[in-house]
């Protein structure tokens, strides 16, 4: 049986999250942080499974043990999928949440069309490789200014037609009921069972074989 998780993030409120949701069930959830520093993964990837991917294998590989990782971000249907994979940093290295979406806001003067959704990938792999992967995408859009003071990166001019506010108006629980985080950690939380099935499997395939010790039994260790 399974009975360490490595959450591939230092974030202490995603580890409250995790470990508030998988509560009930015979795991214990660790984060990076309560390791000794670790290189980085390189999130290189060209979609949000492939980061997802590298960061939770990269984990597990490192430590030995299964990891999950996330990774999400906004997909603008005018701007042919951008942010994408850059929306933490579409405005440049080490941008801010505010220079980012100005940059956004600046993009999209003009167009029409302002349809986006957030889109979220968790990844859970073991240390030989394999994984399995869930997905969450919340339909929004774009409005041309902010609205709201809650929510980080580009909640504010992200506008929910069901709610009928955008996502920095929402509370976190409206936000995590409806958001692409929120639906990807719901259907983990569902198959959770399973997924330590699944987890617990592999790492048994993984075990060495027991060494054969035939050739010594009939050994005479008295001479």
């Amino acid at each position: 049986m399974v009975t360490l998780l490595i959450l591939a993030t230092t974030n202490t409120n995603k580890v409250k999250e995790f470990q508030e949701m998988l509560k009930d069930f015979p795991i214990e959830i660790r984060s990076l942080a309560d390791f000794g520093p670790l290189p980085e993964a390189i999130e290189d990837g060209e979609t949000f499974d492939d980061n997802a991917y590298k960061k939770a294998i990269h984990t597990a590989k490192i430590l030995g043990f299964p990891a999950i990782a996330d990774d999400s971000g906004l997909v603008v249907e005018a701007l042919n999928g951008a942010p994408g994979v850059y929306s933490a940093r579409y405005a440049g290295e080490n941008a801010t949440d505010k220079e980012n979406v100005d940059k956004l806001l600046q993009d999209m003067q003009g167009i029409k069309n302002r349809r986006a959704a957030f889109q979220c990938v968790l990844s859970i792999a073991v240390p030989s490789g394999p994984a399995l992967t869930y997905e969450g995408r919340c339909e929004g859009t774009l409005l041309e200014e902010r609205r709201g003071e809650t929510g980080f990166g580009y909640d504010p001019i992200f506008y929910f037609e069901d709610l009928g506010k955008t996502f920095a108006e929402c509370t976190m629980e409206e936000k995590n009921k409806v958001s692409h985080r929120g639906k990807a950690l719901a259907e983990f939380k569902a198959e959770f069972p399973q997924v330590l099935k699944w987890l617990t499997q592999r790492l048994l395939e993984e075990k060495p074989p027991k060494p054969d010790h035939s050739e010594f039994e009939h050994n005479d260790w008295s001479k």
